[in-house]
């Protein structure tokens, strides 16, 4: 007798139709039913460097730590110290495993004194959800609420996004600094929280408005038509991945994992380990031992290639002589820099500028030398 699998539903954001209108090309990603693109990879990317971009990144996850103990929990739950920020400021932090290595990385945001919302990453919310009410769940004074589905997430990216989002917004958007947030009117809704962060690399802004499909389908389309003018696309996760290389931001899975310790990862500088001002957090312990024995055996390095080739994710990387010492994390074209990058993870003596590298592509070694990261950084004003 023979039987069926079904395969796992997947997970769609309410704007998933609508993206099915515009013709994007779906994928499953994490469990999410999620564009890969729409118009075609290198053209989002490229108006997202040159001008404006319009991403769904409702799938991400959010958690908000409410009541008097907020601040100890977030304190003990992250790397970073949140005692520093200013209501209204957000920062990039991570939860750790008591090794060191990475939970998830996070953004934090100060609501309040006693408010702070938590921005997860998407294939991982579940796993999030519950580390973060094993970890901190019996602190006093603290209320954990996971409201990841009751928000539409989108990303406007690129030079243009303020004076894209400007038009549909009474807030002014030069008050924001770059991981700073507020709350305002857009698009004739009250208190949407509106966050100048992003994946990009770029400028840009987050906002967060009620997850019921009309709502969420009539902002989309009205930020399309704001950035009209400028040329403004629909990108899909394709663009948004090529841009974070460029810009060497870490993607959980490759380049930050459970199995990568925070100092591997070249983040240690968002580890705050002066116990007397930032107190103890889970996998403080285990960074202060790397650090004793000398610091990491591996880190993270840019490569590019210097010989024709893309390396890809996954494939290994050896010395000039035919030593495997290394795998590439993440690896693709750079679309704005029209050069093929990577990002792998090497023994420290080998994580040094200029040095000269392979990686094997299709059963041949190809060149590549160590660069310093970012690979792209966007000009200041």
């Amino acid at each position: 007798m023979s039987s069926t699998v079904t395969p796992q539903t997947l997970r769609k954001t309410v704007l998933n139709a609508t993206h099915r209108a515009l013709g994007a090309k779906m994928v499953d990603f994490g469990g999410w039913d999620m564009p890969v693109q729409y118009s075609g990879l290198i053209a989002e990317h490229m108006a997202v460097r040159t001008s404006v971009g319009l991403f769904d990144v409702s799938h991400m996850g959010d958690i908000q730590l409410r009541g008097p103990g907020s601040l100890a929990a977030v304190q003990r739950l992250c790397m970073n110290d949140a005692s520093k920020l200013a209501v209204g400021q957000a920062q990039y932090s991570a939860m750790l495993t008591p090794k060191g290595t990475f939970v998830d990385d996070v953004i934090v945001h100060k609501l309040s004194d006693n408010d702070y919302l938590i921005v997860i990453n998407a294939g991982t919310r579940e796993k999030d959800v519950a580390w973060v009410r094993s970890q901190i769940g019996s602190m006093p004074g603290i209320h954990i609420s996971d409201y990841s589905d009751l928000y539409t997430q989108l990303a406007i990216q690129g030079p243009k996004a303020a004076e894209t989002l400007a038009k549909l917004t009474d807030t002014d958007l030069s008050t924001i600094k770059n991981y700073w947030f507020t709350f305002g009117k857009v698009c004739g809704l009250y208190n949407v929280m509106i966050a100048r962060t992003g994946y990009t690399g770029e400028d840009g802004f987050e906002i967060y408005i009620p997850s019921d499909e009309p709502t969420s389908a009539r902002v989309w389309n009205e930020i399309l038509n704001a950035g009209a003018e400028f040329g403004i696309l629909p990108c899909g996760l394709g663009a948004r991945n090529t841009l974070r290389l460029e810009s060497a931001m870490a993607l959980y899975g490759h380049e930050i994992s459970d199995t990568i310790n925070v100092f591997e990862a070249n983040l240690g500088r968002y580890a705050k380990l002066d116990l007397a001002a930032k107190g103890d957090f889970v996998g403080r312990d285990a960074l202060v031992a790397v650090e004793a024995a000398g610091g990491p055996k591996r880190r993270l390095v840019g490569l590019e290639m210097i010989e024709r080739g893309i390396g890809r994710d996954g494939y290994p990387v050896f010395t000039v002589e035919g030593e495997r010492i290394g795998e590439i994390t993440s690896g693709s074209p750079a679309p704005f820099l029209k050069k093929n990058i990577a990002l792998a993870y090497v023994p420290v003596r080998y994580a040094v500028i200029d040095e000269v590298v392979a990686v094997e592509i299709r059963g041949q070694l190809v060149k590549a030398k160590v660069v310093a990261t970012p690979f792209y950084k966007r000009p200041r004003k």
